[in-house]
């Protein structure tokens, strides 16, 4: 009995004596505590203007409140001198960490992607981009993937690490588009007049003024039959809706123009010649016009000599 009547006074002893220490640690607890508590609102008003998406604000929050309570938990046991039983935990909580972390390799590579793309001012919600094969408005950009909107009104899921690891183009970025139109004309035609007459088309449609350029027009190369061209412009516009409605627009033009001064936008035809002796010939219209042209080149060579 008078053994554990000793024990009771050496604790009520040590109790005494570390009452200053526990004070002090519970004075740091309760302001680790309400500090935790209000840190939401801190970076709600820090960062929030830079990230947009609630869950990835809502993770950051957490991430912060739970460092801060950690952080006073920490010194309220260096203070009541719990060396051991700290050192216990933090190795028990690495460990943990450790295998969870090795578990849920995939989902935090996506969790951690989020929060990088939440950062990235040139991606934001709202922008039209263009990656792994699709393209559409990003909806959200949330902890785990990315959305995407396309134009048909289909929604796209792309996990985020896929989409960080990945090259995209935003035509969001900037509020100019350079479209191009490809086009030909019959061999026959007048190459010049077709230039100028491109030219003065789409110019008369799109200014070019205001962005400082000039309507570009190239023949790129002898079709099987036509001559080919490259007509580029530029437009304001920052969506792929943008892109066709002005490509629609240069098309109808042309064909406009084109109707109009009798120049021909040929396609490939065959012709089907029966003759006496029952056999079917398909002659391709294009080697015909070459031929004939062949001809004329031997009359002209006869009646010069």
């Amino acid at each position: 009995m008078d053994k554990v009547i000793e024990k009771l006074e050496l604790w009520r002893d040590v109790f005494i004596k570390n009452i200053p220490n526990m004070a002090i640690a519970l004075v740091v607890l309760v302001i680790a505590y309400f500090a935790s508590r209000n840190i939401s609102s801190l970076i709600n008003r820090t960062i929030g203007s830079k990230i947009k998406q609630k869950s990835v604000r809502d993770l950051v929050s957490r991430i912060a409140s739970g460092v801060i309570f950690l952080l006073g938990l920490y010194f309220a046991m260096t203070i009541l001198k719990f060396d051991d039983t700290l050192k216990t935990i933090v190795s028990a909580a690495g460990v943990s960490g450790i295998v969870i972390g090795l578990a849920l390799q995939g989902t935090l590579s996506n969790t951690i992607s989020g929060v990088v793309l939440s950062f990235r001012k040139n991606l934001n919600i709202g922008n039209w981009v263009e990656t792994n094969d699709y393209a559409g408005e990003v909806i959200d950009i949330n902890l785990n993937y990315f959305v995407l909107k396309e134009a048909d009104n289909n929604m796209v899921v792309i996990p985020n690490k896929i989409i960080l690891e990945s090259p995209f183009k935003n035509y969001s970025l900037t509020q100019e588009m350079r479209i191009s139109v490809t086009c030909g004309v019959e061999y026959g035609a007048d190459l010049e007049a077709v230039k100028e007459l491109t030219l003065e088309t789409i110019g008369a449609k799109f200014d070019q003024k205001k962005f400082g350029k000039e309507v570009e027009f190239y023949f790129t190369e002898f079709g099987d039959s036509s001559i080919n061209f490259l007509c580029r412009f530029w437009i304001d516009g920052e969506r792929a809706l943008h892109r066709w409605q002005a490509e629609s627009t240069a098309i109808i033009a042309i064909k406009k123009a084109f109707d109009k001064e009798g120049i021909n936008i040929p396609f490939p035809m065959r012709t089907l010649e029966f003759v006496p002796n029952n056999n079917l010939n398909i002659t391709n219209n294009n080697d015909k016009e070459i031929n004939k042209e062949e001809e004329k080149i031997k009359e002209k060579e006869v009646e010069n000599a």
